[in-house]
């Protein structure tokens, strides 16, 4: 005999209980539950003492699980239409999934998308169950061959486990490496758009409260992930077994030196477009997510800005902020720390333009222990100096608004990463940039990895409000992922990701990244050069005092 409570109540049960049955009558808008405080489908059984809550599309882990079935269905409803057809997914613009077709003699066309979408809608009238099993990898096997999912034989190998998680439904078996909705009547709330070459596939976010957010045509973030796309196709890595596949003896430091020769031929290709417009560039602003490594691309572009003889400097934004104690709370008592309120923006606008003007300025310095504005250094710049300005407001006109736009060169930085699992499992840049912050807040803030998991989605919303609708109309986008960079980060992150006790809230948040990355082959720290951008987050920067 064991109590659940739910909603307040409590209810005792002598057999095992599928949460789902707890449901009455049926909410679909409920995604998957907590029990305990662990993320479980609604499938789950429970047969123990637990305190369970529902979790809807405005919970950022119920909406991967979301995101994750929607694939699932579109690949169910390609395949009963187009068996001979092979797809691949990718993270894409507006928020989005991208599908195209692999086989290079066919493209999407406006039928197909409506064909999809009608077979997509039947699929979730029927309200069919998704159904987990288990067997052996080479069971796996044999079913991955019968559906030709050579992708996902590819990389079996790698898996360290004798055993495979598949999801069935109807006579459709696949694994998306997540957590499954129990049944298709749960996906109605998507949206398709023929893109050519391929079809968008939108889905509701946490962010906004589960709604679909408008399409928005973004050519210039587009435009960088075809290039990492591309990039990927070259160098023979655009899924996980692709890249351990490079990673034999001597391939192995030609991978990593490939992948670090790219970034120095993107900062080349940088810093001769600035050099070209030198007379009329002033400042340099430099944004983008949370370790998107700035900081050392600040340093490496000042080089090779000095390389042309021009010999930039840089003006902290974080010493403009106006003192804590003078910060006005918002409604619920708490404070915005990342709003652009928080800088003395007048302040900072007086010193640009004056320094822009070859007048001398006392800049300030910003104390973080007491919260308040200090006495900084005097500083002046010569002519042809541009000040470079980085951080999450840098792009913001807001903040410049005494600079004239064509004064400003608009620089945006993230790793934009095109790289899968299999056709089926995309990896994304989010998450890539989540394992850079916890191996770094681990080795140099002496953060645990729950820690760094905690305030995940509060840096996330700060990103939405103040960085993503910045990156279009830029004028350059670097993008800071290393293709390799994951081999090097796993043995770094899966040590802290393993150390979180299933017990833990965050226990949901540590396996979804520890399900793939746990599949990456190893690359030595020492093939890592002292310049790259890697060196950020697992540390032996030369920059590092700089």
């Amino acid at each position: 005999m064991f109590t659940i409570k739910l909603n307040g109540e409590e209810k005792t049960f002598e057999k095992k209980v599928r949460v789902l049955d707890l449901i009455q009558p049926r909410d679909y808008s409920i995604i998957a539950c907590k029990v305990n405080n662990r993320m479980r489908e609604l499938t789950f059984e429970v047969y123990y003492d637990a305190t369970i809550e529902f979790v809807r599309m405005n919970d950022d882990d119920a909406m991967r699980i979301y995101e994750s079935s929607l694939r699932y269905l579109f690949a169910m409803a390609a395949n009963y239409l187009y068996p001979d057809l092979h797809i691949k997914f990718s993270y894409h613009i507006s928020r989005s999934i991208f599908c195209r077709i692999l086989e290079t003699d066919t493209r999407f066309n406006s039928s197909m998308l409506r064909e999809i979408d009608l077979e997509m809608q039947r699929l979730v009238s029927l309200d069919l169950p998704i159904t987990r099993k288990v067997v052996s990898n080479e069971e796996a096997r044999i079913i991955y061959e019968k559906n030709k999912m050579y992708d996902k034989i590819d990389i079996l190998q790698y898996r360290p486990e004798k055993t495979v998680h598949l999801y069935q439904c109807a006579s459709y078996i696949n694994y998306l490496y997540s957590y499954m909705v129990p049944s298709t009547g749960y996906l109605g709330n998507y949206k398709l758009r023929l893109y050519s070459p391929g079809i968008v596939l939108q889905y509701p976010r946490a962010e906004l409260n589960g709604e679909i957010p408008p399409f928005v045509d973004e050519p210039t973030y587009g435009e960088t992930l075809k290039r990492a796309s591309k990039w990927a196709f070259r160098c023979h890595a655009e899924n996980i077994a692709e890249i351990n596949s490079n990673l034999n003896n001597s391939e192995k430091i030609d991978f990593v030196n490939m992948c670090e020769a790219l970034h120095n031929t993107s900062l080349s290709i940088l810093a001769d477009r600035i050099s070209r417009n030198i007379d009329r560039i002033k400042i340099i602003a430099i944004a983008g997510p949370s370790s998107s490594g700035k900081t050392t691309f600040s340093n490496r572009l000042r080089i090779q800005l000095m390389i042309k003889g021009i010999k930039p400097v840089k003006l902290s934004i974080d010493d403009y902020y106006v003192d804590r104690a003078s910060l006005v709370p918002d409604e619920d008592g708490s404070f915005d720390y990342e709003h652009i309120n928080t800088i003395d923006v007048d302040l900072f606008n007086q010193h640009l333009v004056a320094l822009i003007n070859g007048e001398e300025v006392e800049t300030p310095s910003f104390n973080f222990v007491t919260g308040k504005r200090e006495i900084g250094k005097k500083m002046k710049i010569s002519e042809g100096q541009p000040i470079i300005i980085e951080g999450i407001h840098a792009l913001n006109d807001a903040l410049t608004v005494s600079i004239p736009r064509m004064q400003k060169f608009k620089i945006y930085i993230a790793p934009h990463s095109q790289l899968n699992i299999d056709n089926h499992s995309p990896i994304s840049s989010t998450q890539l940039r989540q394992l850079r912050r916890l191996v770094r807040d681990h080795s140099f803030r002496g953060f645990t990895a729950e820690r760094t998991i905690a305030i995940w989605n509060s840096v996330r919303r700060g990103e939405f409000r103040w960085i993503y609708d910045n990156q279009e109309g830029v004028d350059f986008v670097f993008n800071s992922d290393l293709v390799y960079e994951l081999c090097v980060l796993k043995k770094h992150a899966l040590p802290l990701l393993q150390s979180i006790s299933k017990d833990s809230e965050y226990y949901i948040d540590a396996n979804a990244l520890i399900k793939y990355l746990k599949l990456f082959g190893d690359i030595e720290d020492e093939l890592v050069p002292c310049n790259s951008l890697l060196r950020e987050f697992i540390g032996g920067s030369c920059f590092h005092n700089v």
